[in-house]
């Protein structure tokens, strides 16, 4: 049985097992984890961001974004738990809930390691332990996988999330802790987690590649062909999901590291 001091959130905050919670999830990844833990039938209310697991989501009703969610419609579903993420959903909002919802689960996973924490805790909360201890072991068998890769050199990608303006990622961000289990770093573009950048000489120098996003621009090979024939380097499509969503398609997106890495690599043999 789960011993409740170790149900902490990321702020902090203890929370008690809550086997029978009405749950709104405002983090499509971490939706995807409660039903994958099953616990779908939990799940009053998501956002319409939440597209996975398709055929059990579509079942539960949208109530908005992740962060222009319809607070009323939240307020007569009567959850008594609500899951967000810090840099998904707005405080404000968050606020605004907390004034009903009586319980209030902060996330915030930095590295593909802090998803066995979080697999944890939401089967701690909501009675599904044992689903959450086979998914870590799950979990541990691809990270195994993956850092038994042979070392390969290190390598500096830029990866862009948007254009117009472009847009890139810090290192203190989930994906660049995806990207450094490869033994890969991303350059420091700023002070901001997303900072906005201009192409120059002296960036491109640097670069052994560049990485464009399936989301949240919807990047396409139309884009990385023309971006590599500008650049002159390396330039490539990779899959927004598997990179930067944790809880479930983490599992997946460990696997997925293997093929960006063999793509890179492949490019500079």
């Amino acid at each position: 049985m789960t011993n409740p001091s170790h149900l902490v959130d990321a702020l902090g905050h203890q929370h008690l097992p809550a086997p029978g919670a009405r749950i709104v999830s405002l983090v499509p990844s971490i939706t995807e984890l409660l039903c994958d833990l099953g616990l779908a039938a939990r799940l009053v209310g998501r956002t319409g961001f939440c597209i996975h697991p398709r055929a059990q989501v579509e079942a539960i009703p949208k109530i908005g974004g992740t962060k222009d969610v319809n607070i009323d419609k939240i307020r007569r579903l009567a959850p008594t738990h609500l899951v967000v993420n810090i840099d998904e959903n707005e405080k404000p909002t968050v606020d605004k809930l907390a004034e009903f919802v009586p319980n209030i689960v902060v996330t915030h996973p930095v590295a593909p390691r802090d998803n066995l924490a979080l697999a944890r805790l939401m089967g701690g909360i909501f009675g599904r332990e044992a689903e959450a201890e086979r998914w870590c072991a799950d979990f541990e068998a691809e990270y195994a996988a993956l850092r038994a890769l042979p070392n390969m050199a290190k390598r500096t990608v830029l990866y862009c999330i948007w254009q117009d303006p472009w847009m890139s990622v810090s290192r203190d961000t989930y994906i660049a802790a995806m990207l450094a289990e490869l033994g890969w770093e991303v350059p420091q573009l700023g002070e901001a987690r997303y900072p906005s950048f201009a192409w120059s000489e002296a960036l491109v120098e640097q670069l052994d590649a560049v990485l464009l996003s399936t989301e949240p621009y919807r990047f396409t090979e139309a884009h990385t062909d023309a971006l590599e024939k500008q650049l002159g380097i390396p330039v490539f499509l990779v899959d927004g999901e598997m990179m930067s969503w944790y809880g479930s398609r983490a599992l997946a997106g460990l696997r997925y590291l293997r093929e960006v890495r063999a793509m890179v690599e492949g490019a500079a043999a």
